[in-house]
């Protein structure tokens, strides 16, 4: 048996998709704008000034004019958008830097917000990068991110699958695979933030054909880029198949397919003294009971 690699995602190609992807028309760029106005109204719901705001990630304008539409620009200082790539801030308004999202060059406790839009599902070693987003964050700063769920695609990987094990015999990974809601506050805890929260949207986009899915994931750089991928394309007949199949069991009633894609958004604060802290175990000034209204029996357990 191989050893198994030793990153998950060949980050050089995700690079070179995510420049390709630049060149194309935005209109394929529905969930990153989606993140985007989520992460915006999150933001209006804090009764706060960030002086010192980054996001971290950043391949297109979506959270900037997400921003400025909702009205919370007001709600930040000073913007820095660190896109992965030098070929991602051409010709983009405002500050913008290069830096690698899975190596932060921010200094310690230096920012108060950080902001990572559908970034970090492509990092190899997740909980890695949210410390280094927690340790440039002041005390009480706020990390608002978005990254793919579970049920991403599931229709894509489950038509991709059958239709190679039915024409080859075997199927390799063409899908990558996502993180579920219920990790996200385990990962920011693990990533040293507190009050953390983990919320999910799921959202049915519907297409004409499944090759215009294809074609949008493309568009948005969010193909398959894991390390341990078939190295052989799919062929004409397997490719020709999967759509087959795909049409046959996630088609509507008028003709058009559904994709699901799920965004987790999560919510972590650096620590600070003056948070909210839990209870200690045994420090309950009232009985369950009485909250109830119930009566309290003691449980006799027989050996």
């Amino acid at each position: 048996m191989s050893a198994p690699p030793s990153a998950l995602f060949d980050r050089q190609l995700r690079l070179r998709r995510l420049r390709r992807a630049a060149c194309t028309p935005k209109d394929a760029n529905f969930l990153r704008r989606r993140a985007a106005e989520d992460a915006a109204d999150r933001l209006l719901t804090i009764v706060r000034h960030f002086p010192a705001a980054v996001e971290v990630g950043s391949c297109d304008d979506s959270f900037l004019s997400a921003l400025r539409a909702t009205g919370a620009e007001d709600r930040l200082g000073e913007l820095v958008r660190a896109a992965p790539d030098p070929v991602l801030t051409a010709g983009r308004p405002g500050q913008l830097v290069v830096a690698d999202d899975e190596a932060l060059p921010f200094a310690p406790a230096s920012v108060d917000l950080v902001v990572s839009l559908l970034a970090l599902h492509w990092t190899n070693d997740l909980v890695g990068a949210l410390v280094q987003i927690r340790r440039s964050l002041r005390p009480d700063g706020l990390f608002l991110g978005a990254l793919l769920g579970g049920a991403t695609l599931t229709e894509l990987r489950q038509a991709l699958m059958e239709a190679e094990l039915e024409l080859t015999g075997g199927a390799g990974p063409r899908v990558s695979p996502f993180a579920d809601v219920a990790d996200g506050p385990a990962l920011l805890q693990r990533a040293g933030f507190a009050l953390a929260v983990a919320d999910m949207d799921r959202l049915t986009v519907t297409y004409a054909h499944p090759l215009r899915l294809l074609a949008d994931l493309r568009a948005m750089g969010e193909t398959n880029a894991l390390m341990d991928r078939p190295r052989r394309p799919l062929t004409r007949a397997v490719l020709g198949r999967a759509l087959e199949i795909y049409q046959q069991r996630f088609s509507a009633p008028d003709g058009r397919v559904r994709a699901t894609f799920e965004i987790i958004s999560l919510t972590g604060w650096a620590p600070h003294p003056d948070q909210q802290q839990p209870l200690k175990p045994g420090s309950a000034k009232s009985r369950l009971a009485a909250a109830l209204g119930v009566s309290e029996r003691r449980a006799d357990l027989e050996e």
